[in-house]
């Protein structure tokens, strides 16, 4: 698969308080694969994780979210955690950064609590999802088919509950990327 994913980009949105393996994890597995990965936050500088219990990590950013355009990348990873989709899915900037991948067909994978940022993004009426349990009702209330599965894949979406499905979330992400644009993929 190496050799597919060598020259893809991808992009990784996060804001302070990211659940750190949910970013950690898969910018290994993609790096892994010769994928080059950029993490992008709202002002650009490093974000600290949340690991579990306690803060963990501070991550670098590769660029601001103002100077990001999906027509940049391949894909976009949403890790989840409490803090760092909630201050996401507030700011227009990144749901209008997470809209453009979904009108371009490109594959968009999130974990955890991301799909709140999906929901606020008005990208997920129709399709099948998962997520962590607390996210499901709103999920639901947004249209979604919600489903208690390790990893759902619709159309190009790719979604997980919790950093124990990372290994089945991380195969997905690497597949849809290899498979590229999807027309299923709306906004």
């Amino acid at each position: 698969m190496k050799q597919a994913l060598n020259g893809k980009r991808v992009a990784i949105l996060a804001a302070a308080g990211f659940e750190e393996s949910e970013l950690s994890v898969p910018r290994a597995a993609l790096q892994k694969e010769g994928v080059e990965v950029h993490v992008v936050t709202p002002d650009g500088k490093g974000v600290r994780a949340w690991a579990e219990t306690d803060w963990g990590d501070t991550y670098e950013a590769d660029k601001a979210l103002a100077d990001a355009s999906e027509s940049d990348y391949h894909a976009l990873v949403l890790p989840g955690g409490l803090f760092n989709p909630d201050e996401l899915r507030i700011n227009d900037d990144a749901l209008s950064f997470v809209r453009g991948f979904f009108q371009a067909g490109k594959p968009v994978a999130a974990i955890c609590h991301a799909p709140w940022i999906l929901i606020n993004a008005g990208v997920v009426e129709g399709r099948r999802m998962t997520s962590v349990h607390s996210v499901a009702q709103d999920l639901r209330n947004a249209g979604v088919e919600w489903v208690d599965e390790p990893v759902v894949v619709d159309s190009g979406l790719v979604t997980s509950r919790t950093p124990k499905d990372l290994d089945a979330f991380n195969a997905k992400l690497l597949e849809e990327l290899q498979e590229g644009r999807h027309s299923g993929q709306h906004a």
